[in-house]
């Protein structure tokens, strides 16, 4: 079995990050079009993540955000993005790096995008993260729980996406 040197592995997740980073690029400079909407899901412990203690409480692993209507500054730059939303009717301000994204998904298209997420104690090349898990937390200023709460767009698509998880094109 031959090493993979060049790490093609790591060069198509950065690529692959880099569509979710022009996406929310354009979105930072003239909305959403459409029915486009985002579900982010991020690693709340990954380095370069700033939410409130309040947040990193009620998450302590990760938590996926709903980029729709009540948003706000909204920046982007070449290693993260901020953004802000509002959870129960508390306005926070979230600075989040691409490298702790774990998921992207707009589901008025059905495309989603899965990330590996290194974090300081996954030292060992063969330490992957739990597989992902879309639990939207809906940023909307309501008091209900994100349990209890479906995505505004209604519910999903019944046949549900396809997602490919880009170790099942890696040499073991």
């Amino acid at each position: 079995m031959a090493d993979d040197h060049i790490r093609y592995d790591i060069l198509a997740q950065e690529a692959l990050r880099g569509v979710m980073r022009k996406v929310l690029a354009e979105v930072a400079r003239t909305g959403l079009p459409g029915n486009h909407h985002f579900f982010i899901t991020f690693l709340t412990g990954a380095p370069g993540v700033r939410i409130s203690s309040r947040l990193r409480e009620r998450y302590p692993e990760q938590m996926t955000i709903v980029v729709q209507f009540q948003y706000w500054d909204l920046k982007v730059t070449d290693t993260g993005f901020e953004i802000g939303l509002s959870f129960s009717d508390i306005p926070e301000k979230l600075e989040i790096p691409f490298s702790a994204v774990r998921g992207f998904y707009d589901p008025s298209v059905n495309f989603e995008l899965e990330f590996d997420v290194r974090t300081e104690e996954a030292d060992d090349a063969e330490t992957m993260p739990a597989p992902l898990e879309l639990k939207p937390v809906i940023a909307d200023g309501s008091d209900q729980a994100p349990e209890e709460k479906t995505p505004a767009s209604g519910s999903t698509d019944e046949k549900g996406a396809e997602v490919v998880s880009l170790d099942a094109f890696r040499k073991k």
